[in-house]
């Protein structure tokens, strides 16, 4: 799918996403994994969102590859990946229409189970 963004105008993009149905669910489905195993939290900001990860092996670089997808398919938003604190860290920042779609993105990640040391 080539993906087409027009520029309104007042110079801005679009709050909208450009995956198909499909590729909406399968974007979905990786962001489910990667919390089922290193989510510790979900936060909103005031201009967006932060999620926080475990950094368990490959959970960076998947991180990165889906921030890559939301580049493509939502770029009314700015996605940066740091890590800070021993852990790896998602912020989205947006303006105007897109704060709100922000916080209303991935209300469904649960963090992922503690891990037990012993």
């Amino acid at each position: 799918m080539t993906a087409h963004h027009s520029i309104s105008d007042d110079g801005t993009v679009p709050v909208a996403c450009t995956l198909t149905a499909a590729g909406l669910a399968a974007q979905g489905d990786r962001w489910q994994r990667l919390a089922a195993r290193a989510l510790t939290e979900r936060t909103e900001t005031v201009r967006g969102l932060r999620l926080s990860f475990r950094p368990q092996p490959g959970a960076e670089e998947e991180l990165r590859r889906l921030v890559a997808a939301e580049n493509q398919c939502c770029p009314w938003a700015e996605w940066a990946v740091t890590t800070r604190a021993g852990l790896i860290v998602l912020d989205v920042r947006s303006s105007g229409e897109g704060i709100a779609a922000l916080h209303s993105m991935f209300t469904g990640l649960h963090p992922a189970p503690p891990v037990l040391r012993s």
